[in-house]
């Protein structure tokens, strides 16, 4: 058990990377400013009322300026102990900024300074396949669902129950590794999700009854729903505030995943007997989830976020964490545990770093699971009205988007004559075509350039732009055309249209959902903020299957008009919400 326990448990130290510090004096020489030509500090302003993440003083931006760029331009003389005491307690007039808040803006610093390189598009890839395996499995289940009723003889509105198996593993995936993260670590929770996904998809391909296979897809469920909310916290926190548009490119794996799962299935299904082919089809999407595994626990040494490091009172690994970055990159940092301290004001005398046992890590860790690891997202009224509206808007779409999407291969199967759902099994199989799988596999491919579009809209200075205007207008946009499909979806190609303008959209939409969301949370809470987001969504998804296996009428309009209904409601929700952190440093 070594050498997994190395893997996992590993404790960082600078020592370990020689030659990557330099003197503060010449910091100014490999700072951010120096590679993009700035050599002046501008202030630029922020409302008094501004969340955790906010750190500017009141006053109009200047030209060429991001809002709230904060400590991302300095100039040489700033790079000195005060110097940098004066930046990081700017911010809110009359706020006293906490011990964890400065420091953590000096890693963001630290790590905007190092800039881009190896190590973060490493992370960038391997991140990336937490977005492509939750997208690769929620899709592979639902292109199953007309063979499922073809072996096993249930009907097309019962066979619906078994995408709400894989939401109750999703729910449970999504709190317990979202909040898990915050306590056991981010880089546990990395390695372990896919892992466990990996080792319920090939058992699920071997499953011998529809129920059997139901609890395999839910035991599934609680690997693959910790990916997006682990996997966006720890990208988030070693990302360079001038990279942040990547934490929403970062999506484009999503319909990747979708794109993945689509080719498959129409290659598997659809050649081989309805008896097997959904099973190589799932057997084969599990082989590659358990290769992502692979890649990430041998290939790659990953790092611990240094800011969950430094939240648990681990600053020496934090500091180790940056230098590591650095050496990977090839780059130099100026952050030492000296620093940290003479820039917080804490003398190195009056601080207590407490080793505890096993035992001890063990019993804290449990208390942490309690609503007092969530009541930070309600230190202020700004915060909490935030943290409720942006819970609302997954709630809300998180019962919306299944309700279209998780039934969308037999939707398709229909061709725009609203027929009835079927009640016997073989005929629902065989009203899915191959011509339904690969009109999938387009809507697959249109999806991806939404999540590039997101990627340049988010930081763009227009104001009807940037996070929440990208999300709003998306989200308004998909909901429009989700009453499109129902009205106007007559005929197959129709059907065709308006779902790839449904896919392009939604792309959108969850590409800056899932960046805008851990950009809120401040880092001792990101974790549980993103969790708890996370397991909202995939509650309303449980619920979900249930309306539309018990919905009256046909099963195939209804549905979709609560889902347009539902994504309507989220769009009001993103315009309430009283936060932009476009170009904001993230605490």
């Amino acid at each position: 058990m070594t050498f997994p326990l190395r893997l996992f448990r590993r404790q960082e130290s600078v020592h370990d990377y020689i030659g990557v510090l330099i003197p503060l004096e010449e910091a100014h020489l490999h700072s951010h400013s120096a590679r993009s030509g700035r050599s002046e500090f501008e202030e630029v302003g922020t409302s008094p009322d501004d969340p955790v993440g906010d750190e500017l003083e009141s006053g109009p931006p200047k030209d060429g300026d991001n809002e709230d760029t904060g400590m991302l331009q300095m100039s040489a003389a700033e790079y000195t102990i005060e110097g940098l005491r004066r930046e990081v307690r700017k911010g809110e007039r009359r706020r006293q900024w906490s011990e964890y808040e400065m420091k953590s803006k000096l890693i963001n610093k630290a790590i905007q300074d190092i800039g881009m390189g190896r190590y973060n598009w490493q992370l960038f890839v391997l991140c990336g396949f937490g977005w492509f395996a939750d997208n690769l499995w929620m899709q592979g289940v639902s292109l199953t669902l007309p063979s499922l009723s073809g072996e096993f003889g249930v009907s097309e509105k019962q066979v619906r129950y078994t995408t709400s198996s894989l939401f109750v593993g999703l729910c449970v995936g999504s709190f317990c590794w979202g909040l898990g993260s915050d306590i056991i670590g981010r880089r546990i929770a990395f390695n372990a999700t896919l892992l466990i996904t990996s080792i319920f998809g090939i058992w699920a391909s071997y499953a011998s009854s529809w129920v059997s296979l139901c609890i395999l897809f839910a035991c599934l469920g609680t690997g693959v729903g910790g990916n997006l909310p682990v996997d966006g916290a720890l990208f988030l926190e070693i990302l360079p505030d001038s990279s942040s548009a990547l934490l929403t490119l970062l999506s484009v794996w999503w319909p990747i995943g979708q794109l993945v799962s689509s080719i498959f299935a129409w290659y598997f299904i659809t050649k081989w007997p309805v008896d097997q082919g959904w099973r190589h089809f799932i057997f084969t999407i599990g082989v590659i989830t358990f290769v992502m595994f692979l890649i990430r626990f041998g290939v790659f040494h990953l790092f611990e976020s240094p800011k969950y490091l430094l939240s648990q009172g681990r600053q020496p690994e934090a500091v180790a964490v940056v230098h590591g970055i650095a050496h990977r990159n090839g780059k130099k940092t100026w952050l030492t545990e000296e620093i940290l301290d003479a820039v917080a004001d804490m003398e190195t005398t009056d601080r207590i770093r407490p080793r505890v046992s096993a035992a001890n890590i063990i019993k804290q860790n449990l208390m942490s699971f309690s609503i007092g690891h969530i009541r930070p997202l309600f230190q202020n009224r700004k915060l909490g009205t935030a943290t409720l509206l942006i819970w609302f808007c997954w709630s809300t779409i998180g019962l919306g988007y299944p309700l279209f999407n998780a039934f969308l291969p037999q939707y398709l199967s229909h061709g725009g004559s609203g027929g009835p759902a079927s009640d016997e099994g073989v005929t629902a199989y065989d009203s899915a075509p191959s011509e339904t799988y690969r009109n999938y596999a387009i809507i697959s491919v249109v999806g991806v350039p939404g999540s590039l579009l997101a990627a340049y809209t988010v930081d763009h200075k227009s104001p009807f732009l940037g996070r929440k205007g990208t999300l709003a207008i998306s989200t308004l946009v998909s909901a429009i055309f989700l009453f499109f499909f129902v009205t106007f979806g007559t005929t197959p190609n129709s059907q065709l249209f308006f779902t790839c303008v449904e896919a392009f959209c939604q792309n959108i939409m969850y590409g800056v959902l899932y960046a805008f969301t851990p950009e809120i949370f401040p880092a001792p809470v990101r974790g549980a903020g993103t969790g708890v987001a996370s397991f909202l969504n995939r509650v309303l998804g449980l619920i979900a299957p249930i309306l539309a296996a018990n919905v009256p009428g046909d099963g195939a309009t209804t549905p979709i008009y609560m889902s347009a209904v539902l994504i309507l409601a989220a769009f009001v929700g993103i315009v309430l919400i009283p936060i932009e952190t476009r170009g904001r440093q993230r605490l």
